[in-house]
């Protein structure tokens, strides 16, 4: 019986994918449940696994465009597995081992060209001109015998404008995947749909690392090596301050505002696939462990290619971390439909003014880019400056004055 293979469906928004990768090719057999192909959506990378066991005939190649529900490939489940076939991880293996031989059975020498003394060889005169003019023989074609550079050939030499002479210029077009170009596509339109603008603060480090210096350790091991970083702390700031200027925890839908009485934060992590956005659902009822423990999650599945479009759907208020790049100030790009996004930058000591004297202290920068459509200069700054105050005074406004409870020690 022939299998006719279709698309399935990642989500109910998306109506096609694109054949990303075929991990198998036509004619080989598949075992079911066996990963085929991997396809990219507008919003993740999904693997296709076969239906059946069976010979596989391909019908789409890579790079293609198909609708959900179109047919792919076809499975032959009457086809006999050929004897004495290996899995197909083996299979591979053995592959790679024969490219490797492969590789090292064919070394070819090198041609040696003959050498000519004179060829390039520079007079003496002709030497001293090229000197003066600080040009290289090597950049020169001889016109005497056998190549060699004479005086007339030096004095008619041109100084090189950097014209390349042998370097590499070679260049690759690849087309990107669907999920780059969706991505390229929301991020043009957030700044042309919206009046984005983006307002900036710094913050003093000291507090959060000397709470996190402290219990960080016992934290770890009551929470079975979760870490206690900064991402929680900068999360439970943020809910608070969106709680206080709920106008940030809304967006536009045509000529209405959306307003949300919850925080589901997206969090921007860096994927094998590019920049995904996972969301932390009631992220306002999480403990720090909870949002520690789903940002843990969310990232490997990211880093795994396991991200779903359930776990990219929704959010509303976003947090990048370009410090993690070295990234000292940026404006974020808000994430559509959303109408904030809070930028955090990399730790440096800085000298700042405390009570009338100038003291080092870890300084970061953060930066809250807005819709300026639905939220005004009052609760824009508003928010940022108690994101700030809350991460300046985490023990009384995040902890509860209660540090041990806070992180459930």
């Amino acid at each position: 019986m022939i299998l006719e293979m279709k698309v399935p469906s990642p989500g109910e928004s998306i109506k096609e994918v694109e054949i990303a990768t075929w991990l198998v090719k036509d004619g080989d057999y598949v075992e079911k449940d066996q990963a085929i192909a991997e396809v990219d959506s507008d919003k993740a990378t999904l693997e296709l696994p076969a239906e059946a066991s069976g010979i596989i005939t391909l019908k789409a190649e890579e790079g293609d465009t198909v609708a959900v529900g179109a047919i792919v490939c076809h499975i032959d489940t009457d086809a006999a597995k050929p004897s004495g076939s290996a899995p197909v991880a083996e299979v591979k293996k053995e592959e790679a081992k024969v490219v490797e031989v492969k590789k090292e059975e064919v070394k070819v020498a090198a041609p040696v060209a003959p050498t000519s003394y004179a060829s390039g060889t520079p007079s003496p005169a002709a030497r001293k001109i090229l000197d003066e003019k600080n040009i290289q023989p090597s950049d020169i074609i001889g016109t005497g015998k056998d190549g060699r550079i004479t005086k007339e050939d030096a004095i008619n030499a041109v100084p090189s404008m950097g014209t390349p002479t042998g370097g590499n210029r070679g260049s690759e077009r690849t087309k990107l995947s669907m999920l780059r170009r969706k991505v390229s596509e929301r991020l043009v339109a957030a700044k042309n749909d919206t009046a984005m603008l983006t307002t900036f603060n710094e913050v003093n480090m000291t507090p959060i690392n000397t709470l996190r210096n402290e219990y960080k350790d016992a934290f770890k091991a009551k929470h079975g090596g979760l870490g206690l970083g900064y991402m929680s702390f900068f999360t439970k700031a943020v809910t608070r301050a969106l709680q206080l200027y709920p106008d940030v925890n809304s967006m536009m839908d045509g000529d209405y505002k959306i307003a949300y009485d919850f925080c589901d934060i997206s969090i921007a992590v860096s994927g094998p696939k590019g920049l995904m956005v996972p969301v932390v659902r009631n992220a306002e009822n999480l403990t720090f462990r909870g949002i520690e423990a789903d940002i843990k999650r969310l990232a490997l599945r990211a880093r795994d290619g396991q991200i779903t479009v359930d776990d990219m759907t929704g959010g509303t208020f976003t947090i990048t971390n370009g410090g993690v790049f070295g990234s000292m100030l940026s404006t974020p790009i808000i994430n559509p439909p959303q109408s904030g996004i809070l930028g955090m930058h990399n730790i440096i000591e800085r000298p700042i003014a405390v009570n009338g004297k100038v003291e080092i202290h870890p300084m970061m920068y953060v930066a809250l880019s807005y819709d300026h459509r639905i939220i005004d200069g009052r609760e824009s700054v508003g928010f940022l400056v108690a994101v700030k105050e809350a991460l300046e005074n985490p023990v009384e406004l995040l902890c509860d004055n209660n540090p041990k409870k806070a992180f459930e020690l």
